[in-house]
């Protein structure tokens, strides 16, 4: 069985920081609350605990791990190539949800970069990955805590629905914050490029990086992967999940009438919509998810949410790509677009 410590998430007690840190430096499998979702932690430098981690999510071995590491001082040891901008991305995000895409040192294996000749570095916010990190003195690889392709676990008990027996030890230090996955910068091209949306947005890397884009959705399926997170089929509910675009009335009334469909037939309907979307009073099953207007509120949620309608057995579920937000909509979309795994629906 998996060992649950729980622990003050603004004030980490000594004791169960200490437990966790000597499990990681003996090769233990490790979940930890960050401020994006909660990571599955192992010796970044330990190639064999690797190897385990990727066996016990079901991850497959050329998908990289993202390092993580206390501060920006400890790129030294893992990164080949340092650019002058490194030091102000740190400056102005650091602690905190943005994850560089740098040439790798010969330090680390390949395991953790699925043989590619870059690492993807992130210094967490959170004070319990804070902690850690400074006991356990070791830089840590950390995917999210749950089972390959699944939805990222955002509390302790998501872990444990997943990956319950298969890891050592989980730090239960309460929901986590932003909800969603950190933003990816890879700074290893000619070109800075953000591989996965988060919540450090291209409006807020701009001032430091003018030239910035975002990678195209429509990479190729050989496509060598440099980060996590970009496969077609990502972050999905066990039901299969449609997803529909397009004005919010159009679409909801597609989704009613879909609704009425799929229950004609006897199929146990999960919608995911803004809490404030109108829609007649069917027996569905709606977790509730924020306001179509609030990302933060929308992507602390998500993950949650999709759970929720797992547990509640749904055979399908309806859900409506929301209006173009700012701040952390391009990453609920990008999530949402990768749990549908092609099942997209464009109304008007």
């Amino acid at each position: 069985m998996t060992r649950i410590l729980i622990v003050n998430p603004s004030h980490p007690e000594p004791e169960p920081i200490a437990a966790a840190a000597t499990c990681l430096r003996v090769g233990g499998l490790v979940a930890f609350p960050t401020e994006t979702v909660y990571g599955l932690g192992v010796s970044a430098l330990d190639a064999a605990a690797v190897r385990r981690l990727f066996a016990a999510k079901g991850r497959p071995s050329n998908d990289p791990l993202i390092v993580h590491v206390a501060d920006v001082e400890h790129l030294a040891a893992l990164a080949a190539v340092r650019p002058p901008v490194v030091d102000a991305l740190a400056a102005r995000f650091w602690p905190g949800p943005l994850t560089l895409v740098l040439p790798r040192s010969p330090l680390v294996p390949d395991d953790v970069t699925g043989g590619l000749d870059t690492v993807a570095i992130r210094v967490p916010a959170h004070p319990v990955a804070q902690a850690l990190l400074r006991a356990a003195a070791i830089p840590v690889a950390a995917p999210s805590a749950n089972l390959f392709s699944r939805p990222s676990p955002t509390q302790a008990a998501h872990v444990l629905d997943d990956l319950d027996g298969r890891i050592d030890l989980v730090l239960d230090g309460g929901p986590t914050q932003v909800g969603v996955e950190s933003t990816v910068l890879d700074l290893s091209g000619e070109v800075p490029t953000v591989l996965r949306p988060g919540a450090v947005t291209l409006a807020l890397l701009r001032p430091l990086l003018p030239d910035v884009r975002m990678r195209g959705q429509d990479g190729g399926a050989q496509e060598a992967l440099r980060s996590p997170g970009l496969l077609t089929r990502h972050y999905s509910p066990r039901a299969p999940l449609t997803l529909y675009e397009g004005p919010s009335a159009v679409v909801l009334r597609r989704i009613a009438d879909d609704i009425r469909v799929a229950q004609a037939a006897g199929r146990r309907v999960g919608v995911l919509l803004g809490d404030d979307d109108e829609l007649p009073a069917w027996r569905v099953v709606r977790p509730a998810l924020g306001r179509s207007g609030d990302a933060g509120a929308i992507a602390a949620r998500l993950y949650a949410a999709l759970r929720e309608l797992d547990a509640a057995g749904v055979d399908e579920i309806l859900a409506r790509a929301l209006p173009e937000l700012d701040g952390l909509g391009p990453a609920i979309g990008d999530r949402l677009r990768r749990a549908a795994a092609g099942r997209i629906v464009r109304c008007g």
